[in-house]
């Protein structure tokens, strides 16, 4: 499986992100002839399809308690009871489709930041950055920092499903009692206190990581041409640059990249001398996931 297939399931998983609609595509076209793949392309499609489902009732439930703030805003307790008795509802359902699940994605948006130019180019404005922050110039070093990157960052704000329905139950308790103004203050919390969760893509690992699977698709070719041997050294040529790309800007430690480079090393031994197999990319892929994990944001 890809990088950016395993990042955009990693956000599925967590109910954060979205499948590349690419990525399905191509398990699609891939599963007329492998029954295996087939399977997958399904799982796929259906995760996709809670994802949406339990996006949209999250969205409702947030929708339903602003509409409650409102109504009662405007002295409409009933209308805002009503509003609260669908919200619930929106939440139930939510748990019932996913009893284990504590966080409920209710908004999303993707940023992708990408700095042009080569690593040259990532090195000066480095120098750039470090001369302001010297210089004490930390509002100009703060701006230059946000253009040094290549990413893809979705932002998901999530439902806390352990207080959220029991902020709901609790508001409704207060209108009953007449209480408005403690309901209101209660609802504005909870509406406040949303769990925001990033993922981060490095546009520079993915790249790597699909030189890598051209590569792999080359390696494990038997009695490869000439030209299917050039095509392998310039993948894995590819590969490396986009991960010293990577470096450059900063994602991940430097002994992360230094075991990628000996990883690299590697299967130019393994496929020299037009040598082929399978299982040659297997340590790197893993180390890659593994490093994508490492590089995510915590909650906030």
């Amino acid at each position: 499986m890809s990088l950016s297939r395993k990042a955009m399931l990693t956000c599925i998983l967590a109910l954060s992100a979205l499948l590349p609609v690419a990525a399905i595509a191509e398990a699609k076209a891939t599963a007329k002839v492998n029954p295996q793949v087939q399977a997958q392309a399904q799982a796929q499609d259906q995760t996709e399809e809670k994802r949406k489902t339990l996006l949209a009732d999250a969205t409702s439930a947030i929708q339903e308690t602003q509409s409650a703030l409102k109504s009662l805003d405007n002295g409409k307790n009933k209308e805002a009871l009503a509003a609260l008795e669908r919200a619930t509802g929106k939440l139930e359902i939510i748990l019932a489709r996913e009893p284990s699940l504590t966080l409920a994605p209710a908004a999303m948006n993707v940023v992708t930041v990408d700095l042009q130019g080569g690593i040259d180019v990532v090195k000066a404005l480095r120098k750039e950055i470090v001369d302001a922050i010297d210089a004490g110039r930390l509002q100009d070093a703060r701006r230059l920092m946000g253009t040094l990157a290549s990413e893809t960052v979705v932002n998901v704000n999530n439902i806390p499903l352990a207080t959220y329905p029991a902020a709901i139950k609790q508001a409704v308790k207060l209108i009953d009692q007449k209480k408005v103004e403690d309901a209101k203050v209660v609802l504005q919390t909870a509406l406040n206190t949303q769990v925001v969760t990033q993922t981060v893509v490095p546009l520079p690992i993915v790249n790597a990581e699909n030189a890598l699977k051209e590569a792999e698709g080359l390696a494990e070719k038997k009695d490869r041409k000439p030209e299917d041997n050039t095509r392998l050294k310039a993948s894995l040529a590819d590969a490396r640059a986009q991960l010293e790309r990577a470096e450059a800007l900063g994602y991940g430690k430097k002994s992360d990249f230094v075991a990628f480079y000996q990883q690299l090393r590697e299967i130019d031994q393994k496929t020299a001398d037009n040598k082929s197999g399978t299982g040659f990319f297997a340590k790197i892929e893993a180390s890659i996931a593994e490093f994508m994990k490492s590089i995510q944001p915590h909650k906030s």
